[in-house]
């Protein structure tokens, strides 16, 4: 027979008055027939209540696509969502709960689709609703059974998972973009850096605790991260969580002389810190890369993890015949263990790894259409298991995907695939980073960031709305900054704090803006000493090219590569050309007239 208790609180009779005040306890329980219910006993217990404040009311926000952040004068002007806005919600250090909106104060649920910081647990698609106005009052609650409150899986608990991006390589396929920055700082989308996008999946997946792995060319990525995931003000993400920034570091002993060497000794040099009292409740960690474009809810990912009891859950791909030969590939049996690994196979080899697909979920005619699948960079590890392969079972291996985890599942360790079916694009070199910012300006895009239901994060900036004066624009993106007068603008980025001069062409190009504007003053003193002002003069056509930061690019140039130049290094005029694709330097001069 169970008994449910039901808990009235009673405010303070004093008005504005904090203490205790007093609650009636009511235990009833069913009867034989188990619907006609009976008193059994009352009594009064003393239960500490706050009286709500008199007048702290939070209006109705415009639109649910900007979230509140911590500084509640400024975020009319955000250009962007902002991590802090989630951090405002989630921290029980934030706001008092009289305050917090009435699906918080009554269901602990965080609104309008966001994650349940509180419990790590996730909002299904039929609890996500408009946000409403928040207002002060007292709340009843009502204390049921053990059975009636506990959450229907405890897989989904966030809590229990921290999230480790790799973010320190030296990217040279993606140079000269990596000339003066990592990999993962790399900008994209108009406003927004690669790191965004592993960062804001785990934000969205309610996932708290994050580490960040940094080594080569650091500066930039730091300054980001520092900037974007400041959470300052003493509010603790999610209660208990942190973003921590891991930069490569010398240690005792001859190998602690030794930079990070690979993925998987990056994370050996700080497993360590899984073992810290911080992360006494993580029993798994994921493994994220740093240059991937892609939206993905890493709690579904970790709990099939769970489910199937894996030691290393691999997320996958599916892969048709065109595209296979260029990724590590994978087989699996009937109950999607991995059983073989192969890099790149060609010919017999590639055929060799078809396997049937409908075992990860695709239906028979998408499973025909893709019968390999490929690693996509991104794992999921039991956290004692992974101390243990860094530590003792493979201490000389290096790297995870072609070391570390093939010896696992050979060695008999459970190594499980998970299959994601969506969009998902590899950063790595100059063409793919180019026609994926390209494909975001699309109608409609394989991709986009404007989802309120998932957004990407970014740093705040506190810059105007783009200026666009009599402009031909189709198909383009233009960040907030710009300003563009009389010019055709087409399948095109136009990144923060562009300027774009009359009578210029900008047609499948990506211009990556600048860090600061020029005064008129400061323009004409160029000007006067025969130099160029930032952004692209009068009369300029840009086609098939990537304008890096800073660039000043002269009246009248032409950077089209009409010869048709696959590939080109010459630095010191600042030109650089990759896969038949033009990159102007950061900071470089095009003088008037140039032609590329």
């Amino acid at each position: 027979m169970k008994t449910r208790v039901r808990i009235e609180l009673v405010p303070p009779r004093r008005r504005g008055a904090r203490g205790t005040g007093s609650a009636r306890v009511k235990r009833t329980q069913p009867n034989h027939q188990g619907h006609v219910r009976r008193h059994v006993r009352a009594e009064r217990v003393r239960v500490p209540v706050r009286a709500p404040p008199r007048t702290r009311a939070i209006p109705r926000r415009a639109s649910p696509r900007f979230q509140r952040s911590g500084n509640r004068h400024n975020d009319a002007s955000r250009e962007s969502p902002h991590p802090s806005s989630a951090l405002a919600r989630g921290s029980p250090h934030s706001r008092p709960a009289d305050l917090l909106p009435v699906s918080i104060a009554e269901n602990s649920s965080t609104p309008v689709g966001r994650k349940d910081f509180f419990k790590g647990s996730k909002l299904s698609a039929s609890r996500v609703s408009a946000p409403r106005a928040m207002v002060s009052r007292t709340v009843k609650a009502t204390a049921v059974s053990m059975e009636e409150t506990q959450s229907p899986t405890a897989i989904s608990n966030s809590k229990s998972v921290a999230a480790v991006i790799l973010g320190g390589g030296a990217g040279t396929r993606l140079y000269p973009l990596t000339k003066q920055r990592a990999k993962p700082a790399v900008p994209i989308g108009g406003a927004y850096r690669l790191i965004d996008v592993p960062m804001s999946n785990c934000l969205n997946s309610g996932i708290s605790k994050m580490y960040i792995l940094t080594q080569f060319n650091s500066v930039s990525l730091n300054r980001h991260l520092a900037r974007t995931y400041n959470f300052g003000n003493g509010i603790m993400y999610g209660g208990n969580g942190f973003v921590e920034v891991l930069a490569a570091t010398q240690t005792p002993g001859l190998g602690g002389k030794e930079w990070f060497q690979g993925t998987a000794d990056a994370v050996r040099q700080y497993s360590w810190l899984f073992e810290d009292i911080k992360n006494k409740d993580v029993q798994d960690i994921v493994i994220l890369s740093g240059d991937h474009l892609y939206r993905m809810d890493y709690m579904a990912f970790v709990d099939r993890h769970r489910e199937v009891d894996a030691d290393i859950t691999i997320g996958c791909l599916p892969m048709d015949d065109e595209r296979a030969s260029d990724f590590g590939l994978m087989k699996i049996d009937d109950t999607g263990r991995i059983t073989e690994f192969a890099e790149k196979p060609e010919g017999d080899a590639l055929k060799a790894m078809q396997v049937d697909t409908t075992v990860l979920g695709l239906d028979a005619e998408a499973a025909a259409a893709n019968p390999y699948i490929a690693s996509m960079g991104i794992y999921v590890f039991k956290k004692d298991a992974l101390v243990n392969f860094l530590n003792k079972d493979y201490p000389q291996d290096n790297d995870f995907g072609g070391e570390i985890i093939p010896k696992a599942a050979a060695d008999g360790f459970k190594v499980q695939a998970y299959l994601f079916n969506d969009y998902w694009e590899d950063i790595g070199t100059i063409k793919s980073f180019f026609e994926a910012n390209l494909n975001l300006a699309k109608n409609p895009p394989q991709f986009e960031f404007y989802d309120a239901r998932a957004p990407i994060y970014t740093s705040p900036r506190f810059l105007p709305p783009a200026k666009i004066e009599k402009c031909h624009v189709k198909d383009a993106i233009i960040s907030h900054g710009c300003s563009l007068s009389d010019c055709t603008v087409e399948d095109a980025i136009v990144g923060l704090r562009s300027q774009v001069g009359k009578g210029c062409t900008i047609k499948h190009a990506m211009l990556i803006g600048a860090d600061y504007y020029e005064s008129d003053e400061q323009k004409a003193k160029v000007i006067a000493e025969g130099g160029v002002p930032v952004g692209i003069g009068e009369g300029s056509v840009i086609s098939n090219a990537i304008i890096d930061k800073n660039a000043r690019i002269g009246k009248n140039c032409t950077i089209t590569n009409a010869a048709g130049v696959e590939d080109l290094v010459d630095e010191e005029n600042g030109v650089y050309i990759r896969s038949g694709i033009v990159t102007i330097l950061r900071n470089a001069t095009i003088p008037d007239g140039t032609t590329i």
